[in-house]
């Protein structure tokens, strides 16, 4: 039975469907149609990565007429949540949305306390080191330190990933089971490699195995080329986040792995010893 990877809109759009009837069903409220639009078009914009989009496209992909999509880019126009090029006519998410989302970072308690250990990581080997969080099915980077070994030095902050194609997200898929899992599996499954495991039978054994040894491997599921391992942080429950580290498969040994394992999990209980040290003060 295949698990789905559905590209990033796709799967935007169908938790936020879910989410909304979860809601809906839970209190007893009446959805607001206007709000629940105005989220969805915000979401397939951010993801899009900066590229301009049409309104054709948008009222294609969000079945809405284009004549109610069009007031609704420019009132969030207006107020700096979306803007066009110069011809007026393609729409990018606008800046309002960065200050938002930099408010999450800020205002987040966990994320200086393993910024401190990714810097030591990143000092230590040189290479690539996340930060990520499990939502729905998707895991979002939270941090990112660059290898200096790459000339293109891109922000990842704020991206999303299928969780069940990377070491991220598999780290903390396996911190579940049974119907804890499942709301973080799409039924509808697609590989971003040939190596991404996209039957759920092999996934389980997978996650098995990521419990048995302690930390997540991605061989090449995420990106060909790359190996990724990841410990996830249990310092919440149920646990949410992870930690990674992801080098090219041609300078990766394996005592650098060992060596690298190691840290990891050395990180990731220092990191849960000072969440707990700072939740019993009532610090946090």
């Amino acid at each position: 039975m295949p698990i789905s990877a559905v590209p990033p809109v796709a799967v935007l759009a169908e938790a936020a469907s879910d989410s909304d009837a979860d809601f809906a069903a839970e209190s007893g409220m009446r959805e607001v149609k206007s709000a629940a639009r105005t989220v969805e078009l915000l979401e397939r914009l951010a993801v899009l990565q900066n590229r301009p989009t049409s309104i054709r496209e948008l009222s294609e992909a969000m079945n809405v007429p284009r004549s109610s999509l069009h007031a609704l880019l420019r009132t969030l126009a207006r107020h700096g949540w979306v803007r066009s090029d110069s011809s007026g006519s393609m729409y990018m998410i606008g800046i309002r949305a960065l200050l938002a989302g930099t408010s999450y970072l800020d205002a987040d308690p966990y994320l200086p306390i393993v910024q401190t250990f990714l810097h030591e990581l990143h000092e230590e080997f040189d290479e690539t080191f996340h930060f990520g969080r499990l939502d729905g099915f998707d895991i979002v980077y939270l941090a990112t330190l660059k290898s200096s070994r790459y000339s293109r030095q891109l922000n990842r902050v704020g991206r999303r990933l299928p969780a069940f194609a990377t070491s991220l997200g598999k780290a903390v898929l396996a911190e579940r089971s049974g119907a804890d899992l499942d709301p973080h599996l799409s039924p509808d499954a697609l590989p971003l490699t040939p190596q991404t495991l996209t039957v759920r039978a092999d996934l389980d054994a997978d996650l098995e195995q990521t419990r048995s040894r302690g930390y997540a491997i991605d061989n090449e599921e995420n990106t060909l080329g790359l190996k990724c391992f990841a410990v996830a942080l249990p310092y919440t429950d149920p646990t949410s986040d992870a930690i990674s580290v992801s080098l090219p498969l041609a300078r990766l040994t394996p005592q650098l792995e060992e060596q690298i394992v190691a840290a990891l999990r050395l990180s990731e209980r220092n990191i849960c010893n000072i969440v707990r040290s700072i939740k019993d003060a009532a610090w946090l």
